[in-house]
């Protein structure tokens, strides 16, 4: 698969407590520069990197993030406000004791409750698939369709694994048509990026793989200066 189809597919994502803006500028600049999807950041830098980035790439911010039992309406603030500072694109946690409890209903209606307050923006909904039972990814699979986001996404990278082969295939088999899936956390290599992608994936929420592809570039300029 062509790189460049695999750095499109990237959220080029900072999301570590300790990230000060000069970290977030340059996640911004590699991100233009490789072409990738979006930057994925925290809230608090969205206003300033979309006046950095302008129109020249998407920002994506993180809602309900990492735990994601905020209430509802915590949420829906936090979307209205992040949309208002510049968000082009929401990911957000889902409530997993609701999940555990067979709220599904509940579950539902929070995303259908972001995703109002999300408009014509791109709504990824974070199901934290280390956490559940196939089952309980199934239903979700199901409740992420039924409330009408755009994509259903594997994990927060905050907690005990990330992204599987095996949890993006039973996502390609159990969500609706318009329902996309993100896979993220622990994607390491354009090997793993190219293979989320060949089993359904077209979003990747990495850092990763620009630095990849920093690296190489890295050596290549100092293999031509010696």
């Amino acid at each position: 698969m062509d790189k460049q189809k695999i750095f499109q597919a990237v959220d080029h994502t900072l999301l570590a407590q300790t990230a000060v803006w000069e970290d977030i500028r340059q996640l911004c600049d590699d991100a233009i520069y490789y072409g990738t999807a979006s930057v994925c950041i925290p809230p608090a830098f969205v206003k300033q990197a979309k006046e950095y980035v302008g129109e020249r790439m998407a920002v994506c911010t993180v809602i309900g993030f990492p735990n994601g039992y905020q209430t509802t309406a915590v949420k829906v603030y936090e979307t209205r406000d992040a949309i208002a500072n510049g968000a082009d694109e929401i990911d957000m946690v889902i409530n997993l004791g609701d999940v555990k409890a067979q709220n599904f209903e509940k579950v539902e209606e929070e995303i259908r409750s972001i995703k109002e307050a999300c408009g014509s923006r791109i709504l990824k909904v974070i199901i934290e698939t280390c956490l559940l039972t196939d089952q309980e990814k199934i239903h979700m699979c199901k409740t992420v369709t039924k409330a009408g986001a755009d994509f259903i996404k594997t994990s927060t990278g905050f907690s005990t694994a990330g992204a599987t082969f095996d949890d993006v295939k039973l996502f390609e088999e159990h969500v609706g048509p318009k329902v996309s899936i993100k896979a993220a956390g622990g994607i390491s290599s354009f090997d793993d990026a190219e293979q989320f992608m060949k089993l359904g994936a077209s979003r990747l929420g990495t850092s990763r793989i620009v630095k990849l592809a920093k690296a190489g570039q890295d050596k290549s300029q100092d293999t031509t200066s010696y």
